[in-house]
Protein backbone atom coordinates (compact mmCIF):
# COMPACT_ATOMS: atom_id res chain seq x y z
CA UNK A 1 0.00 0.00 0.00
CA UNK A 2 1.25 3.71 -0.95
CA UNK A 3 2.51 5.90 1.69
CA UNK A 4 -0.45 8.95 1.79
CA UNK A 5 1.48 12.19 0.43
CA UNK A 6 1.64 15.54 1.96
CA UNK A 7 -1.64 16.27 0.21
CA UNK A 8 -3.47 13.28 0.84
CA UNK A 9 -5.56 14.94 4.23
CA UNK A 10 -6.84 13.40 7.11
CA UNK A 11 -8.86 16.28 9.19
CA UNK A 12 -8.21 17.12 13.05
CA UNK A 13 -11.71 17.25 14.22
CA UNK A 14 -12.36 20.42 15.97
CA UNK A 15 -11.81 19.73 20.26
CA UNK A 16 -11.51 21.33 23.27
CA UNK A 17 -8.17 23.19 23.61
CA UNK A 18 -5.41 21.17 25.42
CA UNK A 19 -5.38 19.60 28.87
CA UNK A 20 -4.62 23.72 30.02
CA UNK A 21 -8.07 25.06 30.78
CA UNK A 22 -7.58 24.48 34.40
CA UNK A 23 -6.44 27.94 34.63
CA UNK A 24 -7.98 28.16 38.69
CA UNK A 25 -5.13 26.58 39.88
CA UNK A 26 -3.36 29.39 39.75
CA UNK A 27 -4.78 33.72 40.00
CA UNK A 28 -5.08 35.59 37.48
CA UNK A 29 -4.70 35.64 33.83
CA UNK A 30 -1.93 38.10 33.08
CA UNK A 31 -2.19 38.68 29.45
CA UNK A 32 0.08 36.21 27.50
CA UNK A 33 -2.22 37.38 24.72
CA UNK A 34 -1.33 40.75 25.35
CA UNK A 35 -4.73 41.62 26.50
CA UNK A 36 -5.60 44.90 28.46
CA UNK A 37 -4.96 44.64 31.92
CA UNK A 38 -6.80 46.96 34.32
CA UNK A 39 -6.03 48.49 37.69
CA UNK A 40 -8.60 46.88 39.08
CA UNK A 41 -7.91 42.89 37.62
CA UNK A 42 -4.56 43.73 38.93
CA UNK A 43 -4.97 45.00 41.95
CA UNK A 44 -7.68 41.92 42.33
CA UNK A 45 -5.34 39.65 41.84
CA UNK A 46 -2.99 40.45 45.45
CA UNK A 47 0.21 41.19 45.58
CA UNK A 48 3.09 40.68 43.02
CA UNK A 49 6.43 40.61 44.42
CA UNK A 50 8.59 43.14 43.82
CA UNK A 51 5.96 46.56 44.56
CA UNK A 52 6.23 49.15 42.05
CA UNK A 53 7.71 52.62 42.01
CA UNK A 54 5.05 54.44 40.15
CA UNK A 55 3.40 57.37 40.79
CA UNK A 56 0.11 55.58 39.47
CA UNK A 57 0.92 52.88 42.35
CA UNK A 58 -2.84 50.98 41.55
CA UNK A 59 -1.38 49.99 37.98
CA UNK A 60 1.09 47.53 38.81
CA UNK A 61 3.18 46.96 35.63
CA UNK A 62 5.09 44.03 35.93
CA UNK A 63 3.13 41.50 34.09
CA UNK A 64 1.70 44.39 31.21
CA UNK A 65 2.92 43.65 28.05
CA UNK A 66 5.75 46.04 27.07
CA UNK A 67 3.71 47.66 23.85
CA UNK A 68 0.99 48.95 27.26
CA UNK A 69 3.79 49.90 29.39
CA UNK A 70 4.84 52.46 26.23
CA UNK A 71 1.62 53.17 26.11
CA UNK A 72 1.69 54.41 29.76
CA UNK A 73 4.96 55.98 29.50
CA UNK A 74 3.67 58.44 26.65
CA UNK A 75 0.87 59.09 28.39
CA UNK A 76 3.00 60.40 31.27
CA UNK A 77 1.08 58.13 34.00
CA UNK A 78 4.85 56.92 34.61
CA UNK A 79 8.52 57.52 33.59
CA UNK A 80 11.25 55.15 31.76
CA UNK A 81 13.24 55.95 35.07
CA UNK A 82 10.45 54.81 37.65
CA UNK A 83 9.83 51.84 34.73
CA UNK A 84 13.75 51.40 34.93
CA UNK A 85 13.67 51.26 38.92
CA UNK A 86 10.82 48.81 38.99
CA UNK A 87 12.67 46.23 37.00
CA UNK A 88 15.72 46.70 38.51
CA UNK A 89 14.27 45.46 41.52
CA UNK A 90 12.56 42.88 40.49
CA UNK A 91 15.90 41.60 38.89
CA UNK A 92 17.70 42.80 42.32
CA UNK A 93 14.96 40.12 43.73
CA UNK A 94 14.88 37.19 41.74
CA UNK A 95 17.80 36.84 39.82
CA UNK A 96 19.96 35.44 42.95
CA UNK A 97 17.43 32.41 42.55
CA UNK A 98 16.88 32.59 38.89
CA UNK A 99 20.88 33.50 37.55
CA UNK A 100 19.04 34.52 34.59
CA UNK A 101 21.84 37.67 34.04
CA UNK A 102 25.18 37.82 33.52
CA UNK A 103 25.85 41.12 33.10
CA UNK A 104 23.75 43.71 34.39
CA UNK A 105 24.71 47.24 33.70
CA UNK A 106 21.71 48.89 36.46
CA UNK A 107 23.53 52.11 35.92
CA UNK A 108 23.96 52.22 31.94
CA UNK A 109 20.21 51.45 32.32
CA UNK A 110 19.47 54.25 34.67
CA UNK A 111 21.79 56.80 32.64
CA UNK A 112 19.77 55.48 28.96
CA UNK A 113 16.20 55.89 31.13
CA UNK A 114 17.05 59.49 32.02
CA UNK A 115 18.11 60.48 28.64
CA UNK A 116 14.68 58.57 27.69
CA UNK A 117 12.40 61.08 30.08
CA UNK A 118 14.20 63.73 28.48
CA UNK A 119 13.75 62.90 25.23
CA UNK A 120 10.16 62.76 25.86
CA UNK A 121 9.63 66.36 27.59
CA UNK A 122 11.68 67.99 24.76
CA UNK A 123 8.85 66.86 22.61
CA UNK A 124 10.71 64.84 20.54
CA UNK A 125 9.25 61.75 18.27
CA UNK A 126 9.24 58.17 20.86
CA UNK A 127 10.16 55.41 19.10
CA UNK A 128 8.16 51.64 19.49
CA UNK A 129 9.87 50.71 22.78
CA UNK A 130 10.31 53.49 24.35
CA UNK A 131 11.18 52.91 28.20
CA UNK A 132 11.19 49.29 27.72
CA UNK A 133 13.91 47.51 29.53
CA UNK A 134 15.89 44.94 27.27
CA UNK A 135 17.99 42.21 27.72
CA UNK A 136 20.44 40.69 25.18
CA UNK A 137 21.92 37.09 25.15
CA UNK A 138 25.47 37.14 26.25
CA UNK A 139 27.01 36.23 22.63
CA UNK A 140 25.16 39.48 21.28
CA UNK A 141 27.59 42.41 21.46
CA UNK A 142 26.42 45.42 23.80
CA UNK A 143 28.71 47.92 23.90
CA UNK A 144 31.40 48.17 26.49
CA UNK A 145 29.57 44.92 27.87
CA UNK A 146 31.18 41.02 28.08
CA UNK A 147 30.37 39.15 25.18
CA UNK A 148 31.12 36.02 24.10
CA UNK A 149 33.97 35.52 21.63
CA UNK A 150 34.78 31.99 21.10
CA UNK A 151 34.13 28.63 23.38
CA UNK A 152 34.13 29.61 27.38
CA UNK A 153 35.79 33.09 26.66
CA UNK A 154 34.86 37.00 26.50
CA UNK A 155 36.33 40.00 25.50
CA UNK A 156 34.49 43.55 26.10
CA UNK A 157 32.63 44.56 23.53
CA UNK A 158 33.84 47.75 21.02
CA UNK A 159 30.44 48.25 19.27
CA UNK A 160 26.73 47.22 19.29
CA UNK A 161 24.97 44.50 17.31
CA UNK A 162 23.21 45.72 14.64
CA UNK A 163 20.23 44.42 16.34
CA UNK A 164 20.83 46.11 19.55
CA UNK A 165 21.45 49.07 17.49
CA UNK A 166 18.21 49.10 16.42
CA UNK A 167 16.67 48.51 20.01
CA UNK A 168 18.22 51.99 20.83
CA UNK A 169 16.95 53.66 18.23
CA UNK A 170 13.05 52.38 18.78
CA UNK A 171 13.63 54.01 22.68
CA UNK A 172 14.70 50.62 24.40
CA UNK A 173 16.74 50.56 27.76
CA UNK A 174 19.31 48.01 27.35
CA UNK A 175 19.86 46.44 30.75
CA UNK A 176 22.32 43.67 30.65
CA UNK A 177 23.79 40.58 29.22
CA UNK A 178 22.09 37.06 29.94
CA UNK A 179 23.63 34.14 30.61
CA UNK A 180 24.19 31.42 27.42
CA UNK A 181 24.92 28.23 29.74
CA UNK A 182 27.48 25.57 28.81
CA UNK A 183 25.61 22.35 27.38
CA UNK A 184 28.55 19.41 27.57
CA UNK A 185 31.16 20.41 25.46
CA UNK A 186 28.76 22.30 22.43
CA UNK A 187 31.33 24.56 20.63
CA UNK A 188 29.85 28.14 21.63
CA UNK A 189 29.36 27.40 25.04
CA UNK A 190 32.02 25.84 26.67
CA UNK A 191 32.03 24.25 29.89
CA UNK A 192 30.27 27.39 30.95
CA UNK A 193 28.58 27.07 34.43
CA UNK A 194 29.79 23.80 35.19
CA UNK A 195 28.89 24.81 38.78
CA UNK A 196 25.12 23.90 38.58
CA UNK A 197 24.09 26.35 41.18
CA UNK A 198 24.74 29.36 39.01
CA UNK A 199 22.71 27.44 36.11
CA UNK A 200 19.77 29.56 35.14
CA UNK A 201 16.87 28.21 36.81
CA UNK A 202 12.57 27.65 35.35
CA UNK A 203 10.66 30.76 37.11
CA UNK A 204 7.72 27.32 36.84
CA UNK A 205 9.75 25.38 39.50
CA UNK A 206 13.35 26.96 40.46
CA UNK A 207 15.16 23.19 40.62
CA UNK A 208 14.62 23.09 36.96
CA UNK A 209 16.39 24.50 33.95
CA UNK A 210 14.18 26.93 31.59
CA UNK A 211 16.45 24.99 28.42
CA UNK A 212 18.94 26.30 26.41
CA UNK A 213 20.71 28.36 24.97
CA UNK A 214 18.74 31.06 25.15
CA UNK A 215 18.23 29.95 29.08
CA UNK A 216 18.76 33.51 30.50
CA UNK A 217 16.77 35.10 28.48
CA UNK A 218 13.77 32.70 28.95
CA UNK A 219 14.27 33.27 32.67
CA UNK A 220 14.20 37.15 32.86
CA UNK A 221 11.11 36.89 30.49
CA UNK A 222 9.45 34.14 31.99
CA UNK A 223 9.67 35.75 35.63
CA UNK A 224 8.68 39.44 34.56
CA UNK A 225 12.39 40.23 35.21
CA UNK A 226 12.49 42.15 31.71
CA UNK A 227 9.78 42.41 29.37
CA UNK A 228 11.34 41.29 26.59
CA UNK A 229 15.07 39.82 25.69
CA UNK A 230 16.92 38.52 22.85
CA UNK A 231 17.91 35.38 22.24
CA UNK A 232 19.31 33.06 19.23
CA UNK A 233 18.31 30.32 17.76
CA UNK A 234 20.60 27.90 16.17
CA UNK A 235 19.05 24.61 16.51
CA UNK A 236 16.35 26.03 18.68
CA UNK A 237 17.60 28.00 21.01
CA UNK A 238 14.98 30.34 20.86
CA UNK A 239 11.96 28.26 20.32
CA UNK A 240 12.85 25.48 23.43
CA UNK A 241 13.82 27.50 25.90
CA UNK A 242 10.36 29.78 24.72
CA UNK A 243 8.16 26.10 24.71
CA UNK A 244 9.92 24.84 28.76
CA UNK A 245 9.28 28.56 30.20
CA UNK A 246 5.83 29.48 28.96
CA UNK A 247 6.66 32.31 26.58
CA UNK A 248 6.59 33.49 23.03
CA UNK A 249 10.19 32.47 20.97
CA UNK A 250 11.04 33.48 17.61
CA UNK A 251 13.28 32.08 15.18
CA UNK A 252 13.15 34.17 11.79
CA UNK A 253 14.13 33.27 8.78
CA UNK A 254 17.75 33.15 7.52
CA UNK A 255 18.99 36.85 7.15
CA UNK A 256 15.58 38.70 8.25
CA UNK A 257 17.84 40.50 11.49
CA UNK A 258 21.14 41.41 10.52
CA UNK A 259 23.87 40.40 12.43
CA UNK A 260 27.60 41.77 13.27
CA UNK A 261 30.12 40.56 15.88
CA UNK A 262 33.21 42.62 15.41
CA UNK A 263 35.00 41.41 18.28
CA UNK A 264 34.57 37.93 16.66
CA UNK A 265 33.48 38.09 13.21
CA UNK A 266 31.06 35.19 11.76
CA UNK A 267 28.66 34.82 8.91
CA UNK A 268 25.80 33.23 10.89
CA UNK A 269 24.10 31.00 8.43
CA UNK A 270 22.35 28.90 10.38
CA UNK A 271 22.34 30.76 13.96
CA UNK A 272 19.08 33.61 14.19
CA UNK A 273 18.46 36.58 16.36
CA UNK A 274 15.01 36.50 17.43
CA UNK A 275 12.96 38.06 20.42
CA UNK A 276 11.19 36.27 23.63
CA UNK A 277 8.03 37.76 24.91
CA UNK A 278 5.75 37.05 26.76
CA UNK A 279 2.80 38.00 24.04
CA UNK A 280 3.12 38.04 20.39
CA UNK A 281 2.33 41.89 19.85
CA UNK A 282 5.75 42.41 21.92
CA UNK A 283 7.47 40.36 19.31
CA UNK A 284 5.70 41.73 16.55
CA UNK A 285 6.91 45.44 17.68
CA UNK A 286 10.61 43.75 18.66
CA UNK A 287 11.10 42.52 14.93
CA UNK A 288 9.53 45.54 13.02
CA UNK A 289 12.27 47.67 14.52
CA UNK A 290 15.06 45.29 14.12
CA UNK A 291 14.47 43.16 11.05
CA UNK A 292 15.52 44.56 7.67
CA UNK A 293 18.47 44.95 4.94
CA UNK A 294 21.46 46.06 6.22
CA UNK A 295 24.56 46.72 3.81
CA UNK A 296 26.96 45.56 6.87
CA UNK A 297 25.76 41.41 6.93
CA UNK A 298 26.63 38.96 4.46
CA UNK A 299 23.78 37.03 4.12
CA UNK A 300 21.02 40.22 5.20
CA UNK A 301 18.01 39.87 2.97
CA UNK A 302 17.93 43.05 0.46
CA UNK A 303 13.85 42.91 0.80
CA UNK A 304 12.02 45.29 3.33
CA UNK A 305 10.65 42.79 6.67
CA UNK A 306 7.27 41.64 6.64
CA UNK A 307 4.63 43.99 8.36
CA UNK A 308 4.49 42.02 11.16
CA UNK A 309 2.50 44.36 13.73
CA UNK A 310 -0.09 44.81 10.65
CA UNK A 311 -0.13 40.87 10.48
CA UNK A 312 -1.93 41.76 14.10
CA UNK A 313 -5.79 40.83 14.83
CA UNK A 314 -6.57 39.41 11.30
CA UNK A 315 -7.83 36.08 12.64
CA UNK A 316 -7.52 32.99 10.75
CA UNK A 317 -10.16 32.45 9.37
CA UNK A 318 -9.73 30.46 6.06
CA UNK A 319 -6.27 29.52 6.57
CA UNK A 320 -5.11 26.38 6.58
CA UNK A 321 -2.74 24.67 8.81
CA UNK A 322 -1.29 21.41 8.72
CA UNK A 323 -0.15 18.99 11.71
CA UNK A 324 2.91 16.74 12.02
CA UNK A 325 3.16 14.62 15.20
CA UNK A 326 6.96 14.28 14.68
CA UNK A 327 8.13 15.07 11.33
CA UNK A 328 8.17 11.27 10.42
CA UNK A 329 11.59 10.21 11.78
CA UNK A 330 11.28 12.25 15.32
CA UNK A 331 10.16 8.97 16.74
CA UNK A 332 13.71 7.57 17.41
CA UNK A 333 14.34 10.60 19.72
CA UNK A 334 11.77 9.67 22.00
CA UNK A 335 11.61 10.15 25.76
CA UNK A 336 9.30 9.11 27.87
CA UNK A 337 7.52 12.39 28.16
CA UNK A 338 7.62 12.54 24.29
CA UNK A 339 3.89 10.91 24.31
CA UNK A 340 1.95 13.13 26.44
CA UNK A 341 3.82 16.35 24.66
CA UNK A 342 3.11 15.28 21.48
CA UNK A 343 -0.78 14.72 22.87
CA UNK A 344 -1.18 18.32 24.47
CA UNK A 345 0.20 19.97 21.49
CA UNK A 346 -2.21 17.94 18.90
CA UNK A 347 -5.51 18.92 20.85
CA UNK A 348 -4.00 22.44 21.11
CA UNK A 349 -3.76 22.48 17.20
CA UNK A 350 -7.70 21.82 17.01
CA UNK A 351 -8.06 25.05 18.35
CA UNK A 352 -7.69 27.12 15.26
CA UNK A 353 -10.26 24.52 13.76
CA UNK A 354 -12.50 26.96 16.31
CA UNK A 355 -11.63 29.98 15.22
CA UNK A 356 -12.79 29.57 11.56
CA UNK A 357 -9.23 27.70 10.13
CA UNK A 358 -8.75 24.08 9.07
CA UNK A 359 -6.05 21.82 10.36
CA UNK A 360 -5.21 18.37 8.96
CA UNK A 361 -2.64 15.78 9.42
CA UNK A 362 -0.07 15.37 7.10
CA UNK A 363 1.94 12.54 6.99
CA UNK A 364 3.95 13.56 4.97
CA UNK A 365 7.97 11.97 5.89
CA UNK A 366 10.64 13.70 6.16
CA UNK A 367 14.43 13.24 6.19
CA UNK A 368 16.63 12.93 9.71
CA UNK A 369 18.68 15.81 10.11
CA UNK A 370 21.00 15.47 12.45
CA UNK A 371 24.04 14.35 10.62
CA UNK A 372 23.95 15.85 7.50
CA UNK A 373 23.24 19.63 9.47
CA UNK A 374 26.52 17.98 11.14
CA UNK A 375 28.45 17.93 7.74
CA UNK A 376 27.01 20.86 6.12
CA UNK A 377 27.70 22.80 9.82
CA UNK A 378 30.89 21.59 9.14
CA UNK A 379 31.78 22.92 6.56
CA UNK A 380 30.11 26.32 6.07
CA UNK A 381 28.82 27.41 9.40
CA UNK A 382 30.20 29.55 11.59
CA UNK A 383 31.29 27.18 14.05
CA UNK A 384 32.34 23.91 13.31
CA UNK A 385 30.75 21.10 15.88
CA UNK A 386 33.43 18.62 16.25
CA UNK A 387 36.12 20.46 13.95
CA UNK A 388 36.17 17.87 11.36
CA UNK A 389 35.36 19.31 7.44
CA UNK A 390 33.55 16.61 5.85
CA UNK A 391 34.38 14.50 2.07
CA UNK A 392 33.21 16.19 -0.63
CA UNK A 393 31.29 13.39 -1.40
CA UNK A 394 29.62 13.08 1.87
CA UNK A 395 28.87 17.08 1.65
CA UNK A 396 27.17 16.49 -1.44
CA UNK A 397 24.86 13.58 0.17
CA UNK A 398 24.69 16.31 3.24
CA UNK A 399 23.25 18.61 0.73
CA UNK A 400 21.28 16.57 -1.13
CA UNK A 401 18.93 15.31 1.85
CA UNK A 402 18.27 19.14 2.68
CA UNK A 403 17.24 19.34 -0.59
CA UNK A 404 15.17 16.66 -0.51
CA UNK A 405 13.46 17.98 2.48
CA UNK A 406 13.54 21.41 1.14
CA UNK A 407 11.27 20.30 -1.77
CA UNK A 408 8.88 17.85 0.60
CA UNK A 409 8.15 21.54 2.54
CA UNK A 410 7.78 23.11 -0.67
CA UNK A 411 5.13 20.81 -1.75
CA UNK A 412 3.12 21.19 1.43
CA UNK A 413 3.36 24.70 2.02
CA UNK A 414 1.78 24.72 -1.79
CA UNK A 415 -1.43 23.56 -0.03
CA UNK A 416 -1.33 25.15 3.50
CA UNK A 417 -0.15 28.20 5.43
CA UNK A 418 1.23 27.20 8.55
CA UNK A 419 2.64 23.69 9.43
CA UNK A 420 2.08 22.98 13.30
CA UNK A 421 4.27 20.71 15.29
CA UNK A 422 5.25 19.86 18.95
CA UNK A 423 8.08 22.24 20.06
CA UNK A 424 10.15 20.76 22.86
CA UNK A 425 10.11 16.92 22.93
CA UNK A 426 10.71 17.33 27.09
CA UNK A 427 9.16 19.31 29.51
CA UNK A 428 11.79 21.28 31.96
CA UNK A 429 14.18 18.93 33.36
CA UNK A 430 15.59 19.28 36.87
CA UNK A 431 19.06 20.68 36.46
CA UNK A 432 20.99 17.49 37.57
CA UNK A 433 18.75 15.60 34.91
CA UNK A 434 19.78 18.35 32.33
CA UNK A 435 23.64 18.18 33.39
CA UNK A 436 23.08 14.27 33.06
CA UNK A 437 21.77 14.66 29.58
CA UNK A 438 24.46 16.55 28.36
CA UNK A 439 27.47 15.76 30.01
CA UNK A 440 27.55 11.84 31.32
CA UNK A 441 24.25 9.81 29.72
CA UNK A 442 25.18 10.80 25.62
CA UNK A 443 25.24 6.78 25.04
CA UNK A 444 22.14 6.62 25.69
CA UNK A 445 20.54 8.59 23.07
CA UNK A 446 20.89 8.40 19.15
CA UNK A 447 23.93 9.46 17.73
CA UNK A 448 25.61 9.05 21.19
CA UNK A 449 24.47 12.35 22.47
CA UNK A 450 21.60 14.62 23.47
CA UNK A 451 21.52 17.43 21.48
CA UNK A 452 19.50 15.70 18.44
CA UNK A 453 16.84 14.82 20.90
CA UNK A 454 16.51 18.16 22.42
CA UNK A 455 16.03 19.81 18.89
CA UNK A 456 14.42 16.97 17.24
CA UNK A 457 10.94 19.58 16.27
CA UNK A 458 13.11 22.44 15.82
CA UNK A 459 16.62 22.32 14.09
CA UNK A 460 15.49 21.50 10.54
CA UNK A 461 14.48 24.70 10.56
CA UNK A 462 17.51 26.22 11.23
CA UNK A 463 18.76 24.08 8.32
CA UNK A 464 16.60 25.12 6.02
CA UNK A 465 16.80 28.78 6.96
CA UNK A 466 12.74 28.88 7.49
CA UNK A 467 10.97 31.34 9.97
CA UNK A 468 9.33 29.07 13.01
CA UNK A 469 8.17 30.48 16.75
CA UNK A 470 6.94 28.90 19.90
CA UNK A 471 3.71 29.85 21.66
CA UNK A 472 2.30 28.54 24.76
CA UNK A 473 -0.48 26.00 24.51
CA UNK A 474 -0.64 24.24 28.61
CA UNK A 475 0.91 22.71 31.39
CA UNK A 476 1.77 18.88 32.11
CA UNK A 477 2.19 18.35 35.80
CA UNK A 478 2.25 22.33 36.53
CA UNK A 479 5.21 23.13 33.96
CA UNK A 480 4.77 24.50 30.17
CA UNK A 481 4.35 23.25 27.00
CA UNK A 482 5.00 24.55 23.47
CA UNK A 483 3.36 24.63 19.92
CA UNK A 484 5.45 25.61 17.18
CA UNK A 485 4.34 26.97 14.15
CA UNK A 486 6.78 27.07 10.75
CA UNK A 487 6.52 28.52 7.53
CA UNK A 488 8.11 29.36 4.01
CA UNK A 489 9.67 33.08 4.57
CA UNK A 490 7.88 35.03 2.18
CA UNK A 491 4.98 34.15 4.15
CA UNK A 492 6.53 35.19 7.33
CA UNK A 493 3.94 37.38 8.35
CA UNK A 494 1.23 34.36 8.36
CA UNK A 495 3.43 33.18 12.12
CA UNK A 496 2.01 36.35 13.80
CA UNK A 497 -1.35 36.88 12.39
CA UNK A 498 -1.45 33.06 13.61
CA UNK A 499 -0.07 32.84 16.72
CA UNK A 500 -1.60 36.22 18.16
CA UNK A 501 -5.23 34.56 17.17
CA UNK A 502 -4.38 31.43 18.75
CA UNK A 503 -3.46 33.17 22.10
CA UNK A 504 -6.00 36.02 21.83
CA UNK A 505 -8.57 32.81 22.00
CA UNK A 506 -6.99 30.82 24.16
CA UNK A 507 -4.40 32.48 26.68
CA UNK A 508 -1.89 30.92 28.79
CA UNK A 509 -1.19 34.00 30.94
CA UNK A 510 -1.36 32.39 34.23
CA UNK A 511 2.07 33.65 36.55
CA UNK A 512 4.81 31.14 37.12
CA UNK A 513 4.95 30.59 41.04
CA UNK A 514 8.35 32.08 41.27
CA UNK A 515 6.69 35.35 40.87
Amino acid sequence: MRKKSSTDKETIAAGPIADCDDMDRRSVIKGLAGGLVTASALTAAGPILGQSTMAESAVDITWLPAWQITRLIARQAVTAEEVTAHFLQRIETLDPILHAFRTLDAEGARQQARAADERQRSGKPLGPLHGIPIAVKEHTSVKGLPVINGPGTTVTATSDDIAVERLRKAGAIIFGTTKLPGMGNTPMTGGRDADLSVHPRNPWAPDRVPGSSSAGSAAAVAAAMVPIALGSDGGGSTRLPAAISGIVGVHTAMGRIPYAHYDDPKIMLMITTGPMTRNVRDAAIVMQAIAGPDGRDFIALEQPAPDYVGALGKGVRDMRFAWTDNFGFGSMYATDQTADIEAVTRKAAQGFNKLGASVEITDEVWEDFFIPFIMMNNAYDAVATDGSTPSPQALKQASETRHRNWQRFNKLFESYDVLLSPCAGQLAYTVEEWDAAWNKNGDQYPHNTFAPTYTVYTHMFNWLGWPALSIPCGFIDGLPVGLQLVTRPRNEAALYTAADAFLQAFPRGEQPPVS
